[in-house]
């Protein structure tokens, strides 16, 4: 679930500012309330401080390398942490034009990841009591579409059957028109409500970044902070996530890699790095770093930061139409063969951070492209190839004939497609 702009040769995605769907599976919390704010940073107490054994590390070093070559991937940065060691490296380049080698401390474009960020904010006003999961949009926010009978749970569950934005023909002729362009929440609505909803609230299901423009909308109403600030004060800093930034502009902290995109105008590959991100705005905007999101897993799989009765709510998943049975989309998370978290791609970057509570291991990839290989994400690919080797009975596979939950898009034929997803 990423947002993407993709080109001419396979399907466009249409664009669908950062989708990374994130797979629910385990339960459970730490703390009684959002109040106690004193978050450690991840599940230290489980892992290992030990490099992995060597010759699991070379596995994965084969794999990751024949998976880089045949998904064309320049450059690509990979962590894993549990009980049997850590395993952190940097592959490829980070500039082709250069040469320069991708390095494990870049900053990375993190795309529908930061629907996790958004899904847990609207969760923690939940626990304070200032938003209910079953209210209809229409309490906190006018002029919805059917706002009276869709709810926060049916926005954040992608069940909404609002219209996506960055599909409307409208909004990708003005982003391509102008990619370092800014773009308003309420310009973003105004895309999608003008195109027909796509099902009856709570009929279907459908990866959607309108819904989290209009969560991001609810938090900035009922906590009375804008969503940067809010995301920074009760989410950033509580654990220590001093590397993660929810900008407000095109501008990118150094150091960080070239970003490569055919999501343009002409489907012709382009560098995205300085592309405005304000078109993914709450569904994805943000910017993180490796040990941001070693952090950020297992605190998002596990509960952290809310209530135990809140965090099971978050992991009652529904199927995606044409996925398999073993991957569900929660409230901003997804539960991939027992892996949660998410994945998150706009033009020119792709991540998946998710974290595995069975064998409490977390996983982040960080790659430079969003080129779909053979109508896949590269970033599926190389999760997919990981985890058979550190989880063979949970392996990170969505279906190859589909695209993911959040890229589907038009025909690449009519529109250039969504650039994130």
């Amino acid at each position: 679930m990423t947002a993407q702009v993709v080109t001419s040769t396979y399907r466009r995605r249409g664009l669908i500012a950062a989708a990374a769907v994130t797979l629910l599976v385990a339960a459970g919390c730490s703390g009684d309330s959002t109040s106690d704010q004193s978050a450690t940073t991840a599940p230290t107490g489980a892992e290992s401080t030990a490099e992995m054994d060597s010759g699991v590390a070379q596995r994965l070093d084969d794999a990751i390398d024949a998976t880089m070559k045949k998904t064309s991937v320049p450059g690509a940065i990979v962590g894993v942490w549990g009980p049997d060691g850590k395993y952190v490296k940097a592959f490829g380049v980070a500039d082709k034009s250069t040469d320069a080698p991708m390095q494990t401390d870049f900053y990375t474009r993190i795309g529908s990841l930061t629907k996790t960020f958004t899904a847990t904010a609207i969760l923690q006003l939940v626990d304070e009591g200032k938003v209910g999961l079953d209210d209809p949009i229409s309490k906190y926010i006018d002029g919805v579409p059917a706002g009276d009978q869709i709810t926060i749970r049916e926005l954040a569950r992608m069940q909404s059957g609002l219209a996506n934005y960055s599909e409307s023909p409208e909004f990708q002729k003005a982003f391509f028109a102008d990619p370092k362009a800014p773009f308003t929440p309420q310009q973003l609505l105004g895309y999608a409500f003008a195109q027909p909803a796509t099902f009856q609230p709570g009929q279907g299901f459908q990866y959607c970044n309108t819904n989290y423009v209009l969560l991001g909308l609810v938090v900035e109403k009922e906590s009375g902070l804008s969503l940067p600030d809010y995301i920074n004060e009760r989410i950033l800093q509580p654990l220590h996530m001093e590397k993660t930034i929810f900008p407000t502009t095109n501008a990118f902290p150094e150091p960080h890699a070239q970003g490569y995109t055919v999501q343009t105008a002409d489907g012709k590959e382009s560098t995205a790095t300085d592309w405005d991100p304000s078109w993914g705005w709450a569904a994805g905007a943000m910017i993180s770093t490796l040990e941001d999101l070693h952090i950020w897993g297992p605190v998002l799989a596990t509960g952290t930061l809310l209530k135990p009765e809140t965090q099971a709510q978050r992991l009652e998943t529904v199927n995606a139409p044409g996925y398999p049975a073993d991957v569900g989309y929660g409230l901003g998370v997804f539960d991939i063969a027992g892996w949660i978290g998410h994945n998150g791609s706009l033009p020119g970057y792709q991540t998946v951070t998710v974290y595995l509570p069975e064998q409490k291991t977390t996983l982040v990839i960080m790659i430079n492209t969003d080129i779909s290989y053979e109508g896949s994400e590269p970033s599926t690919q190389l999760a997919a190839a990981i985890t058979e080797i550190i989880s063979p009975d949970h392996v990170y596979r969505l279906s190859a004939a589909e695209p993911s939950p959040e890229t589907t898009t038009p025909e690449a034929t009519t529109q250039p497609t969504e650039p994130t997803r």
